[in-house]
């Protein structure tokens, strides 16, 4: 069990860091394809983990994969063998939202893809600022030009509140958390000058270097939106 743990986090770090490769424009969006390819037993549970993220590249206006690319298939694998259950958390419905969502946005048109399932948004306006930048540091993956833009909308007037807890999870260390949030405040509207965002990407991108997530998330925010340069 232990075993296989590992291996998962080995293939989600090697994805992780192949997107941010792909997002500085370095070995093309196909990058993961195989590293994420179906014949790896974890790749679709890897595609689950970093969710809308495998297909971020394809944003950048390159050409859509082709049916049989490898990471395409296992998103579609991922999408058939994770759905979330009744009793799911709002994040996990969301996440597989944002892979729907970016599965029919950049994967080639062949009616194997579910529909993107509704997902509740209230906590969006009614969490405390320290779980709401929990939460939004979960669904950093979604902070992609065109994607889950009504989650955007509903999160631009708690820009003050993420921003609060930006700062919080860099004091104390959290670096996943701070480049999640960071992420999103990248794409947000009105984010405090005082914040210091484009500094404090930088400076989180640095410390957090040995977790390939926090460097993907970094390099989005760089790429998609010009900030922590």
């Amino acid at each position: 069990m232990a075993g296989n743990a590992d291996a998962l986090r080995s293939v989600i770090a090697d994805a992780a860091s192949g997107v941010a490769l792909a997002l500085r424009g370095g070995g093309g969006p196909d990058a993961v394809s195989g590293i994420l390819h179906p014949d790896n037993p974890f790749a679709p549970a890897a595609v689950r983990v970093l969710g809308a993220d495998v297909l971020a590249p394809y944003a950048l206006g390159h050409p859509p994969p082709t049916a049989d690319a490898g990471h395409a298939q296992s998103v579609r694998m991922a999408l058939a063998a994770y759905p979330p259950g009744a009793d799911a958390s709002e994040v996990s419905v969301w996440s597989y939202g944002g892979l729907a969502e970016a599965a029919r946005r950049f994967l080639p048109a062949d009616g194997a893809l579910p529909p993107v399932p509704d997902a509740d948004m209230a906590w969006t306006g009614t969490d405390p600022w320290q779980r709401l930048a929990h939460r939004v540091s979960q669904l950093a993956a979604l902070a992609v030009p065109g994607l889950a833009d009504g989650l955007a909308a509903n999160l631009a007037p708690r820009v003050d509140d993420l921003s609060r807890g930006f700062v919080r999870a860099v004091r104390r260390r959290d670096w996943l958390q701070a480049a999640g949030v960071g992420r999103w405040l990248a794409r947000l509207p009105d984010v405090p000058e005082t914040l210091g965002l484009d500094t404090g990407l930088v400076f989180v991108g640095r410390l957090g270097a040995a977790d390939p997530r926090v460097d993907l998330h970094v390099a989005a925010a760089q790429r998609f939106f010009g900030r922590g340069r």
